[in-house]
């Protein structure tokens, strides 16, 4: 069996976070799917910025949509959506399969409505219309803002990825807000048992921050442990009515940045049922030659929360720390957002 495909009888699920039209093309994601297990696709801005400039797929619809009358951000939507929609179908046996919990591909709201509640409300209701597909997922970012869009997309129905949630307190207000969508639609009279949604929290960007601000023993060690230590609680969450599925826990940024570092770390030590690990194709690469599949994300929670007490023992506020990644995240993608719209301008 592939070692990647090993994760999945362990009830995790492995997205791609990547997603070109020659991955779609050249049938490799279909192999992936086949051979891997891999149960869903993320995107972003920085990846299709990368796959625009480089994927001679593009090139010529791009050339052709520049000449078009409309904004450069539906330039860029024409361009996509449609690979949008053959993953999602690519995907779909497997969503139809697993009752509408697995097989979901990710598309994000327009960075620059990272502030703007009823935009962020508007372009998920429009990109979910667009893109049709049940297994779809629109991403929002978690600043207070989406929060409130996130609440109101969940309650219309509308399967949500929510983003850059770096903290337990950020994390904490994500999960109230998709209970707060299910409560208002289950209260409606609507149906609540086919809404999906991921709360993506990001790995090792956290370790990259802190690690130059801590002794060497507490190195390397923070982001495994803030992901355990939400795990136990997560596990722990109250039932939702109306046959509400739990918001599931998404492990994302888990490439290694430290090559001091094994470089599937954030894949091995965060494999545990009923959460994704979204990861790129250079870690998918290196799991597949020597990863190794085991229930961890349960372990040493004792140690977890050990080393979380050491970090509050220094002054570390993981909330705080949580705020200045956020703003770093949104910056970033909001700049590969600008150079995307540059290049189908």
């Amino acid at each position: 069996m592939s070692r990647i495909k090993a994760i999945a009888p362990l009830g995790q699920q492995i997205w791609l976070d990547n997603l070109t039209r020659q991955l779609l093309d050249s049938g490799e994601l279909a192999r992936w799917i086949a051979d891997d297990a891999i149960a869903g696709v993320t995107s972003n801005p920085a990846i299709f910025y990368n796959a625009i400039r480089t994927d001679p797929g593009y090139q010529a619809e791009a050339a052709r949509l520049k000449s078009a009358a409309v904004t450069p951000e539906k330039r860029f939507e024409t361009l996509v959506l449609p690979d949008i929609r053959r993953a999602c179908e690519l995907f779909a046996p497997l969503h139809a399969a697993s009752q509408g919990q697995a097989g979901f591909v990710s598309f994000e709201v327009a960075p620059s409505l990272a502030d703007d509640a009823a935009g962020t409300l508007a372009a998920a209701r429009r990109l979910w219309q667009e893109i049709d597909r049940p297994n779809a997922m629109i991403k929002i970012p978690a600043t207070t803002a989406g929060l409130t869009a996130i609440a109101d997309a969940i309650a219309e129905g509308i399967n949500v990825n929510v983003t850059l949630i770096f903290g337990p307190a950020q994390l904490a207000s994500v999960q109230a807000a998709y209970r707060a969508g299910i409560e208002r639609r289950f209260a409606a009279g609507q149906p609540v048992d086919r809404i999906a949604s991921v709360a993506s929290v990001f790995i090792s960007r956290l370790d990259s921050l802190l690690d130059p601000k801590l002794p060497v023993e507490l190195q390397g060690k923070t982001a495994i442990a803030f992901a355990r230590n939400e795990y136990a609680r997560w596990q722990q969450s109250a039932a939702l009515p109306g046959g509400a599925r739990q918001q599931m826990l998404l492990w994302a940024s888990t490439s290694t940045k430290n090559p001091a570092y094994r470089d599937v770390i954030y894949v091995e030590e965060l494999i545990g049922a009923g959460t994704v690990n979204t990861v790129p194709d250079v870690t998918l690469t290196a799991f597949r030659d020597h990863g190794e599949a085991a229930a961890t994300l349960g372990r040493q929670l004792d140690a977890a929360q050990a080393q979380l007490a050491a970090l509050a023992a220094l002054g570390i506020d993981l909330d705080a720390v949580g705020q200045e990644l956020l703003a770093a995240g949104l910056k970033q993608f909001a700049e590969a957002f600008a150079k995307l719209l540059e290049l189908v301008q």
